[in-house]
């Protein structure tokens, strides 16, 4: 699955200077899980869209990119997705697992209490850190693989959210960075959305008052551009538990 990457360059300026804020604490989980009774939607035309019986169990694993850097929970990225898959008829539930300043380290050693059982698949978005701080792409590459095969052996799916490296860390670093997600995207077979912040990196009308973090309105638009691969990777969880 491709997509075409727009303004990267300008993207991993902002990336840059994400350092201190990521520092804060974790943000408000999304809201909890829709009610039992089966809701219905309404599509772009009015009509009523039916929402699937079964929910799908969702959980953001992620920095603060997924915690929702100074918004309210429902202004994060798991709680905007959710509403927008609900709006397509999907009844799907996200939780937020995201911590601000997180390292691909910091969600290998919470994984297993971060993503409860029942869970049927994790949308996984760490690694902005990892190069911000400088740590070798090896390493990264390693610990989002032990994240993804532990959650492998609990038959829960993975949709994998890629990053790039800031270029201040150098042209070199970047050919060590850059191609993590692709590579481990084909090596464990996985749905892969390249660059989370695409579409609102070079638009200082979406980004909070630092400069750098997307605010609600461009979370909407990352939640507008992710829910088409969202919503291929819930279906295939519902056909898979089917």
């Amino acid at each position: 699955m491709g997509f075409k990457v727009a303004g990267l360059h300008f993207a991993v300026i902002l990336l840059a200077g994400l350092t201190f804020p990521l520092l804060a604490g974790a943000q408000e989980q999304s809201e909890d899980a829709a009610p039992q009774d089966m809701p219905v939607m309404q599509d772009d035309a009015g009509a009523e869209a039916p929402v699937a019986e079964r929910q799908i169990q969702l959980v953001g694993l992620g920095d603060s990119l997924m915690a929702g850097y100074q918004l309210q929970g429902s202004e994060s990225l798991p709680s905007q997705l959710e509403k927008v898959l609900h709006d397509r008829g999907l009844n799907v539930a996200i939780s937020n697992a995201g911590v601000s300043g997180d390292t691909s380290e910091g969600g290998l050693s919470r994984v297993d209490w971060s993503v409860p059982d029942g869970t049927d698949g994790v949308i996984l978005e760490l690694g902005a850190n990892d190069a911000l701080r400088g740590i070798a792409p090896e390493e990264t590459e390693k610990n989002l693989a032990a994240i993804i095969e532990r959650l492998k052996a609990r038959k829960i799916g993975v949709l994998l959210v890629g990053m790039i490296a800031p270029p201040n860390m150098g042209s070199e670093y970047g050919k060590r960075f850059n191609p993590i997600y692709a590579r481990l995207s084909e090596k464990y077979n996985l749905p892969l959305y390249p660059f989370i912040l695409e579409g609102v990196a070079t638009d200082a009308s979406l980004k909070l008052g630092d400069g750098m973090h997307p605010n609600a309105k461009g979370v909407g638009i990352i939640s507008g551009k992710m829910a088409p691969v969202v919503e291929s990777f819930a279906k295939a969880l519902e056909d898979n538990k089917s």
